[in-house]
């Protein structure tokens, strides 16, 4: 099985391992309404990009609940030590009852932190898999929205020319492959 695939013009990638890795323009993480860094992905990314990020992360306006990001959607940062941009992609908790809702969520959280990464004119992102983790959203189908989201975008005229899934563990990574051979064959 290939791990690079290309999309017009475009490539995705898989890369197994942590996100910070991985060398790109920005660096997508899974994180929290708060902004406030934590465990997983968004600690690892804190940890890399280095103090300079909770404080860029803590001068965005929060509202009366402290979210300074909404579910569904992202906010950039500066990367410091990590890479130039961090983008921070808040992922729904996934919600069984719901799924429709959970999956719009995730699929905006993906499409926004694309359009930040090609606002800000960024040749490479890397992702993790949102909300996969702690949040609890299945695998397989937080793959296909991922993958999806991303082949669309590139299927459009953006600067954004190479994607990358920085995926832990051998249940992610071939969940992704399976996904992206499914899209594109």
């Amino acid at each position: 099985m290939p791990t690079t695939w290309n999309v017009g013009n475009h490539r995705v990638h898989l890369h197994a391992g942590s996100i910070t890795e991985v060398e790109a323009d920005a660096i997508v993480t899974a994180a929290n309404a708060q902004l406030a860094g934590g465990g997983g992905v968004d600690g690892a990314v804190h940890r890399a990009a280095g103090p300079e990020l909770l404080r860029a992360c803590q001068a965005i306006a929060a509202d009366a609940r402290g979210h300074r990001c909404p579910t569904g959607q992202a906010r950039i940062t500066p990367g410091f030590r990590l890479a130039p941009w961090v983008i921070h992609a808040v992922g729904p908790i996934y919600d069984a009852a719901r799924p429709d809702r959970s999956a719009a969520a995730l699929a905006a959280a993906y499409d926004t932190s694309l359009f930040l990464a090609d606002l800000k004119m960024c040749a490479s992102v890397a992702f993790p898999a949102i909300s996969a983790g702690v949040y609890g959203y299945p695998l397989p189908e937080a793959a296909t929205i991922a993958v999806d989201r991303v082949v669309r975008f590139l299927e459009r005229d953006t600067c954004v020319a190479d994607v990358t899934f920085a995926l832990f563990g051998e249940a992610s990574f071939s969940t992704f492959e399976q996904a992206l051979t499914k899209r594109l064959g």
